[in-house]
């Protein structure tokens, strides 16, 4: 069983006979914006219900040398957007971080806006390979006029988005499986990646999981002891929890580096399961770096 030390984590993948991790759900953004972030998330909010404290809240530097020591080979600088007028600017941020920045995964985000077509498709030509929009944070609707276009885009190019659309940490917005669900039934061939196993409504936005091909879930936060006191996940869906992640439909998340807890212990609540090693090696690895 794998301990809570990060220490012991290249020894527990290596155990694995996997050449390192796959994150996708991992944050950097611009100084300004991580500063206002992390004081959310330190002291609470309309957003963020009680908060905790940050684990790694480090500068920029030593939170890469921990991400290549914990033998991360892929991660993104998941950036999304809460008002107009932002979205483009933070993806010239993330697309130049992942340049600088060796194992980044291109990434970029979008809001329903004038012109938000046009920086998407800046981006892909940019190289992005992976989205991300947080539904509760930017409280909007998925299903806004200004979105269809986009949506129909990141179809086509087969590029997956990472999604906040459940309750988590406080419910509001356009939030839960029908919203996002409403946007697959018109874009079913969609790389939607609902973040946190959709948690606290897990059975709903694993149903959707189950209907459409090309969306999946990543584990982030999900399953920790800091979920299950609150959120548990269903013992009931283990059986498909297992399915999907040698499906290829469980990639692995952690909110890096904005967690309560070691990063390690994300992958020992994975690990004690004992869903098997096959299941972790996709998880971990196989499925994450498929999607990119």
């Amino acid at each position: 069983m794998l301990t809570e030390h990060d220490s012991a984590v290249p020894g527990w993948w290596r155990a694995l006979g996997l050449p390192g991790l796959v994150d996708l759900h991992v944050h950097f953004l611009p100084e300004r914006m991580e500063r206002r972030v992390w004081h959310h998330f330190t002291h609470g909010g309309p957003l963020m219900g009680d908060g905790w404290r940050i684990t790694y809240a480090w500068p920029v530097a030593e939170r890469v040398a921990r991400l290549r020591e914990l033998g991360l080979l892929a991660f993104p600088a998941l950036a999304y957007a809460h008002r107009p007028g932002m979205a483009a600017d933070l993806n010239g941020w993330t697309l130049g971080f992942a340049r600088r920045t060796p194992g980044c995964v291109p990434s970029a985000t979008f809001y329903p806006e004038p012109g938000a077509e046009a920086y998407v498709r800046r981006a892909l030509e940019e190289g992005a390979r992976i989205f991300k929009v947080h539904l509760q944070v930017g409280g909007f609707d998925p299903r806004a006029p200004e979105l269809e276009a986009i949506w129909g885009l990141l179809a086509e190019a087969g590029v997956p988005v990472v999604v906040h659309a459940s309750a988590v940490p406080v419910p509001g917005g356009h939030l839960g499986a029908g919203p996002i669900g409403d946007v697959l039934r018109r874009h079913p061939r969609l790389r939607v990646v609902i973040a946190h196993l959709g948690m606290p409504d897990y059975a709903a936005f694993f149903e959707l999981a189950g209907r459409y091909e090309r969306v999946a879930l990543d584990t982030t936060m999900a399953l920790t002891d800091f979920a299950e006191l609150g959120m548990p996940f269903p013992r009931r869906l283990l059986p498909a929890l297992r399915d999907f992640g040698i499906a290829g439909k469980i990639v692995l998340g952690s909110d890096f580096p904005t967690i309560p807890h070691p990063y390690a212990h994300q992958l020992q609540a994975l690990d004690r399961l004992d869903l098997g090693d096959d299941w972790l090696r996709a998880v971990c690895w196989s499925n994450g770096l498929a999607m990119i």
